[in-house]
C-alpha cells in the first residue's frame, strides 16, 4: 500500500507540473517562432543547395549506415548504434564515426579505452569501452573522416555514422531515422521554438524509420495510429523498438551489481535529453526516486558533486543508491576520486534496444539486404 501511495503521489506531482508547464511552453514557443522561421529558412536553403548540386554529397565504395534523427537528442541513437554493433560485428569488420560532441579536442582522432570524455566525447568513449575491438573514430567532418578511417583501418567493411541524419555531406547507403513514441517529430517545432533541427519533411530522406522508447506491450492500435501520423512513403519501412534495462553495476567496481528492489530509494543523476522513459522504469523498480537533472552532455562541476553528496546524505533511509546512465558515467568518472573519498554508491544502469513484436527479424532482413546488394 505504501508503494502504491508513493507512486500515486509522484504521478500527481508530475501531472501538476505538466499542467503548469503546457501554457508556459506554448507562450515561449510562440515568442520564439520568428527565430525558428529564420532558422528554418537557413536550413532549407542549405538543403536546396544540396538538391540542385551546388553543394556536393560524397559517396563511398563501402556500405555506410547513418543513424540519426530530426530533433535534438533523446531518441536513443547510442543504444541503436550499439544494437547494430552487437549484431553486425559477428559477421563484418565494422567501424563507427562520430562527431564526438562536447569533447575538448579537435580534428580526426581514433578513440582508445584509456581516453576520457573530455578528449573524445561521452558517447564515443561509451562505444569503445563496450566494443574495445571496434575502431571508434571522432571527426567533425564526416566527409573527411570516412576516408581517413578506412586508410587507418583498411579491414573496415562497413561504417556506422553516429548522429548524421542532418549532415548531407555524405550520402549513406542506408539512412535510419529515429523518433520517439511519446514525442514524434510530427509534433515538434523548429529550433529554438522546439527541438527540430530542420523542417519535418526532412523525414523523406529516411530509408528506415524506427519509433523508439515504445511501451513494453505495444498494441496493434498504437502501431497503426503512429503509422497514420507519420504517413511514410511507400519505399520507407517503419519499425518499433523499446529499451531493456539490465542490473545496475558499481561505477568504481563494475564487477559489483545490485538489482533494484522496492525497499531502495534512488537519487537519479543525469544529463541526458529526456528522462521520462527512464523515470517511469525507476519508479516501478524502487521505493522512491529523486532527480538531479542537467542539460544533455553536461560536464559535472565540483560544486555539483558536492550538491549531489548533500542531496544523498539528506535522504533519510539507509537503503539508498545513486543511479546514473552509461553516457553520464563517462563524465562522472572524471570525479572518481571524489566518489571514492566520500564512499558514494553510484550505480550505472545498462541499457539495450529490443524490437517490439516481430520487428527485429524484418529489420535485420532490411539491413542485410542493403549490405548484400551494395555495389561500389
Amino acid at each position: 500500500m505504501a508503494k502504491s501511495n508513493a507512486n500515486d503521489q509522484r504521478t500527481t506531482i508530475n501531472e501538476q507540473r505538466t499542467t503548469k508547464k503546457m501554457p508556459q511552453d506554448i507562450v515561449i514557443r510562440v515568442l520564439l517562432l520568428p527565430f525558428a522561421l529564420l532558422y528554418g529558412l537557413g536550413v532549407g536553403f542549405r538543403n536546396l543547395l544540396y538538391r540542385v548540386g551546388v553543394l556536393r554529397s560524397v559517396k563511398f565504395d563501402l556500405p555506410v549506415i547513418s543513424v540519426g534523427n530530426l530533433s535534438v537528442g533523446g531518441t536513443g541513437k547510442s543504444p541503436h548504434i550499439e544494437y547494430l554493433l552487437r549484431w553486425l560485428t559477428e559477421y563484418l569488420d565494422v567501424a563507427v564515426l562520430s562527431r564526438g560532441y562536447g569533447r575538448k579536442t579537435e580534428g580526426y582522432r581514433q578513440v582508445t579505452t584509456l581516453d576520457t570524455a573530455l578528449e573524445v566525447g561521452d558517447e564515443p568513449l561509451q562505444f569503445k569501452r563496450k566494443f574495445p575491438q571496434t575502431p571508434i573514430i571522432v571527426s567533425e567532418s564526416r566527409a573527411l573522416g570516412v576516408p581517413e578511417l578506412v586508410k587507418n583501418n583498411p579491414q573496415t567493411q562497413c561504417v556506422l555514422l553516429d548522429d548524421a541524419f542532418q549532415h548531407l555531406a555524405v550520402t549513406p547507403g542506408l539512412n535510419i531515422m529515429l523518433t520517439e513514441f511519446n514525442q514524434p517529430f510530427t509534433r515538434e517545432w523548429l529550433l529554438p521554438s522546439g527541438r527540430l533541427r530542420e523542417w519535418r519533411n526532412g523525414y523523406r530522406r529516411a530509408d528506415i524509420i524506427i519509433v523508439t522508447k515504445c511501451p513494453e506491450n505495444l498494441t496493434a492500435r498504437q502501431r497503426q495510429e503512429m503509422l497514420y501520423e507519420i504517413d511514410p512513403y511507400p519505399r520507407q519501412r517503419i519499425y518499433f523498438s523499446r529499451y531493456s534495462y539490465g542490473a545496475p553495476y558499481d561505477l568504481l567496481r563494475p564487477d559489483l551489481k545490485r538489482p533494484f528492489d522496492l525497499n531502495t530509494d534512488v537519487l537519479l543523476v543525469s544529463a541526458i535529453a529526456n528522462t521520462d522513459y527512464l523515470l517511469k522504469y525507476l519508479g516501478e523498480q524502487s521505493r522512491s526516486v529523486e532527480t538531479m537533472e542537467y542539460e544533455d552532455h553536461h560536464y559535472f562541476s565540483e560544486d555539483e558533486l558536492n550538491d549531489m553528496l548533500k542531496r544523498f546524505e539528506r535522504m533519510p533511509r539507509q537503503e539508498k543508491i545513486i543511479v546514473t546512465t552509461e553516457k553520464d558515467a563517462t563524465r562522472l568518472e572524471l570525479h572518481n576520486n571524489f566518489l571514492f573519498q566520500h564512499k558514494l554508491p553510484v550505480y550505472v544502469l545498462p541499457i539495450e534496444v529490443a524490437f517490439c513484436n516481430e520487428d527485429e527479424a524484418a529489420f535485420r532482413e532490411d539491413v542485410k539486404g542493403v549490405l548484400l546488394d551494395f555495389k561500389s
